[in-house]
């Protein structure tokens, strides 16, 4: 019985570590998606300056 509370414990863990993981992930590549069209939108500002 106790090994089957530990297992259950277990996978809850893993499940929400599963899910920040994912959570980072969206996350994170949202965020260099916009940091790169920033970085368009300057050097195409830039460029129109020349």
């Amino acid at each position: 019985m106790e090994t089957q509370v530990k297992q259950s414990t277990d996978i809850k863990s893993l499940s929400k570590l599963k899910v920040w993981i994912k959570r980072i992930g969206v996350v994170g590549f949202i965020f260099f998606l916009v940091k790169g069209l920033v970085w368009l939108a300057i050097f195409l500002g830039v460029g129109r300056l020349f």
